[in-house]
């Protein structure tokens, strides 16, 4: 069985945010809210800088504290590539997801279900990238199984350095950012 994960190269990302773009469009994203972002880092002090900028989204965590939250079990793991989806129909709406979530990858949609990253999870079915990674004008973004040791993203993770956002929050997120 697949587990999915992504793998961004921030040498490459320039943050101009066709990935936000594309996601609004695929998944028909409300004004005012998205499913992905990007954020810039500057670390260091002056005249030693750098900047590192990312387009971030739901961790499809190993360990979700999001599914674990959920009353009515609208929360899931998905044995399809071991995805976190929400099921909008037994949702209530009750936020406890959205406050659980430590990337702040999850709102409420103006219907009244928490929604977030699905990895285009529609897409993957059919052999496609998520629309994030395949319009991203830099190839920066990677998309595969991580457990198969032969994949895309598992060759890249085994030789390039690369942390998560936030591994303290012990939730084991599967968006990796190669440095």
């Amino acid at each position: 069985m697949a587990r999915f994960g992504m793998a961004i190269d921030t040498r490459r990302c320039v943050g101009c945010m066709d990935c936000v773009a594309a996601c609004k469009t695929e998944n028909d994203v409300p004004e005012g809210f998205n499913r992905d972002w990007i954020t810039q880092e500057l670390r260091g002090r002056f005249p030693t800088l750098s900047l590192e900028i990312r387009s971030e989204r739901c961790n499809h965590c190993d360990d979700a504290p999001c599914v674990s939250c959920c009353p009515t079990g609208a929360s899931h793991v998905h044995p399809f590539g071991q995805v976190v989806l929400v099921d909008h129909e037994a949702c209530i709406g009750c936020k406890a997801c959205v406050a659980s979530c430590p990337y702040g990858a999850r709102f409420i949609h103006p219907e009244g279900y928490a929604d977030k990253c699905t990895f285009c999870i529609h897409r993957v079915r059919e052999g496609q990238d998520p629309a994030c990674v395949a319009v991203c004008p830099t190839h920066c973004m990677h998309f595969g199984d991580l457990d198969d040791p032969n994949s895309e993203i598992s060759a890249l993770l085994a030789s390039r350095a690369h942390h998560a956002v936030l591994p303290e929050a012990g939730t084991r997120p599967r968006i990796f950012y190669l440095t």
